[in-house]
C-alpha cells in the first residue's frame, strides 16, 4: 500500500499474510461476536453496543482496558467492500480513518491496515501506543481466523 507523500508521515501502516482464505479472513471481521473478541491491543476487551456493518453503519462500543479504565468508541463505515475492503471513520477521541484491504493470494490473505491521522503532529503524540497496538491488533485478529478455522 502506497501513501501519497501528504500521507506518509501522519499514518501507521501495517501488514500481516493470515494462513487462511480471504472469505475466512473477512468473516472474522463481519461477525460481530468474533471482532468483540479480537479488537483492539493485547489485554484490551470490548463490549459492542451497536454494530451495523454496512456503508455508512455505525459501530459503537466500548473497549476495556487491562487496567480496568473504559474507554467508549464510537465510528462509522465509510466503506464496506465484501472481502474486498473496509474504511472507517473513528469519531470519538483520537480522529483517523482506518482503511482495511484485503488481498487474496492462493489459500492466504495479506491484510493491509492504514490508519490515517488528521496530521502529523496527532499522529506523533501517540505513535508510540498506536504502532504496537495495531501490530498486536494484527496478532490478535490472525488468533482468531485460526480459531475460527479449526473450529469448522
Amino acid at each position: 500500500m502506497v501513501l501519497p507523500e501528504s500521507e506518509q508521515h501522519r499514518a501507521d501502516v501495517k501488514s500481516r499474510r493470515i494462513d487462511a482464505p480471504v472469505s475466512q479472513v473477512f468473516a472474522a471481521f463481519r461477525d460481530a461476536n468474533s471482532l468483540e473478541r479480537w479488537w483492539g491491543p493485547a489485554g484490551f476487551s470490548n463490549t459492542f453496543h451497536e454494530f451495523d456493518f454496512r456503508t455508512g453503519g455505525q459501530w459503537r462500543h466500548t473497549m476495556h482496558g487491562p487496567d480496568g479504565s473504559n474507554y467508549e468508541n464510537e465510528s462509522r463505515f465509510l466503506e464496506v467492500s465484501d472481502n474486498q475492503r473496509i474504511v472507517i471513520e473513528h469519531l470519538s477521541g483520537h480522529h483517523f480513518i482506518l482503511t482495511i484491504t484485503f488481498e487474496p493470494s492462493g489459500e492466504t490473505t495479506l491484510v493491509h491496515w492504514q490508519q490515517l491521522f488528521d496530521t502529523i503532529e496527532h499522529y506523533e503524540q501517540i505513535r508510540q501506543f498506536v504502532s504496537p497496538a495495531n501490530e498486536q491488533n494484527l496478532e490478535k485478529y490472525e488468533a482468531e481466523v485460526n480459531r475460527r478455522t479449526a473450529s469448522k
